[in-house]
């Protein structure tokens, strides 16, 4: 199912707080951390990627790739304070929408981040540090020539297990079969560190936005199979 048009958060919104920029340099050109166009430069993002340079603590830090509009770093943030929580989200104009989400609810254990998710967790986050990884209904890419695009691909789940501690957690949630069985294919293959995939139920929503993410919502409500598995490091 394609994303929805969303609304740009308004101008006076200060999002300096939620929102880091994070841009690969070209060949020739300084590398950049503020923003596009004419916008306020974001903070940069910092070199090591850990709660300690992000938040300024030493809580657990759970990442999210695929952030979308944010429902899961808002309600998951609120509901588990003791944890602080990244998002990294590679389309710009979602990850302002998710920044000014968390924002607005006041989330100071939650970050966005606008970029590009796997040379940040190969480079940027340090191995053994994270507590959880999610990842949520990420894009399918149908075409056969476009799958080695897809988020949860060999190099991403290496850096996953790199990047967690022992007992740390793998999220995995998609609605479309064929990108569930090749997954769990692939990573009992190449990280059997990872064990088995554990079942995790869908639970029961108290209201409309009571869901993982809107893509959960939206495949709940038109009666589409969900498939939820998460992995812990041996």
């Amino acid at each position: 199912m394609p994303r929805s048009p969303i609304r740009a958060p308004k101008p006076t919104l200060d999002l300096t707080d939620h929102l880091f920029v994070f841009r690969q340099p070209i060949p020739g050109e300084l590398a950049s951390g503020s923003d596009t166009g004419s916008e306020i430069p974001f903070p940069p993002v910092p070199e090591t990627l850990r709660s300690e340079t992000v938040f300024g603590n030493d809580r657990p830090l759970e990442i999210e790739v695929g952030s979308g509009k944010g429902l899961f770093l808002t309600n998951e943030s609120g509901r588990n304070p003791e944890h602080n929580f990244l998002g990294i989200e590679i389309i710009h104009k979602y990850a302002k929408h998710s920044a000014a989400r968390l924002a607005k609810a006041g989330r100071s254990n939650a970050k966005m981040i606008s970029g590009n998710a796997q040379p940040l967790l190969a480079d940027r986050v340090p191995a053994g540090s994270l507590e959880a990884v999610h990842v949520y209904f990420p894009d399918p890419w149908w075409k056969k020539r476009h799958r080695k695009r897809r988020v949860v691909n060999e190099s991403s789940v290496k850096s996953f297990l790199a990047a967690l501690r022992p007992g740390g957690r793998f999220h995995f949630w998609t609605d479309v079969l064929d990108y569930f069985e090749a997954t769990i294919e692939m990573i009992a293959e190449i990280a059997p560190e990872f064990g088995v995939p554990i079942p995790e139920e869908k639970a029961a929503s108290s209201h409309d936005l009571d869901y993982r993410t809107h893509f959960e919502r939206r495949s709940r409500q038109n009666q589409i199979p969900v498939y939820r598995v998460r992995y812990e490091k041996r």
